[in-house]
């Protein structure tokens, strides 16, 4: 199974473009970022990050994860917020 913290910070990494504004913008270090990205990649058994020059880019194979990913964690708010909502709702027998 796939981990959601790691597709978050790979879903990041394709909004913010470096592995640095990734760890800035979530309070990691650059170095933990890519710790868990390759994590991930291990997971998946596909090759997610090219890197290039002193960065890197996200394969095919990262993008279409990615796109999933958003799907996931729109799934998973949703999941939270009826869950919070069931919780002020009366029930009961009258």
């Amino acid at each position: 199974m796939l981990d959601v913290h790691r597709l978050r910070l790979l879903r990041e990494l394709h909004r913010r473009g470096t592995l640095a504004a990734v760890a800035r913008a979530l309070s990691y270090s650059p170095s933990a970022v890519s710790q868990q990205l390759a994590q991930l990649e291990t997971e998946t058994g596909v090759r997610l990050l090219d890197h290039v020059g002193r960065g890197v880019r996200l394969t095919e194979q990262a993008l279409l994860l990615v796109g999933h990913t958003d799907a996931v964690l729109e799934r998973l708010e949703l999941a939270e917020a009826e869950l919070a909502a069931s919780l002020t709702r009366v029930t009961g027998t009258l």
